[in-house]
């Protein structure tokens, strides 16, 4: 099993979204940097869990754990040109972009602020990749002994 971290603009679609999805599940579309897809089609799988993190707004933190439910297939919102995430490079034959699905495994409250994990920066999670300076990836890897300390956190 792999552990992530996966970045959304609440105001785009947060932990009260997925909440509120049948089965409290959703497909994990839109993702538009070859490195993350590279992650979504390659290394993420069926059973390994993520940080549902809230970027881009007053707080943000971790929300939420997930889990993958279906590893990397096509994301078909690429073909569909009502989309904001249309791509016409993209085609069901030679597919561009991938997603996954994930399901709500347990809403983290209250949410785990980013300031709360840059304390730990120097120390016990020294190299997160959330934590490095530039970081602008929607999806990182987490290591095991920086889950593991997250979870203590709570």
């Amino acid at each position: 099993m792999k552990y992530w971290l996966m970045k959304t603009e609440p105001s785009t679609f947060g932990i009260d979204d997925l909440e509120r999805s049948p089965g409290q599940t959703t497909s994990w579309e839109g993702v538009r940097n070859f490195q993350a897809r590279n992650m979504l089609r390659d290394e993420m799988k069926a059973g390994d869990l993520a940080f549902f993190y809230h970027s881009s707004c007053p707080v943000p933190g971790i929300a939420a754990i997930v889990e993958i439910v279906r590893g990397g297939y096509p994301d078909a919102s690429a073909w569909n040109r009502r989309s904001e995430y249309y791509d016409a490079k993209s085609t069901e034959n030679k597919p561009l972009w991938y997603t996954v699905d994930v399901r709500l495994k347990k809403r983290i409250e209250p949410l785990l602020p980013l300031e709360r994990l840059r304390h730990h920066a120097d120390d016990e999670l020294a190299d997160m990749w959330l934590l490095r300076r530039g970081n602008r990836l929607s999806i990182t890897p987490v290591d095991a002994k920086h889950w593991k300390f997250i979870l203590s956190l709570k």
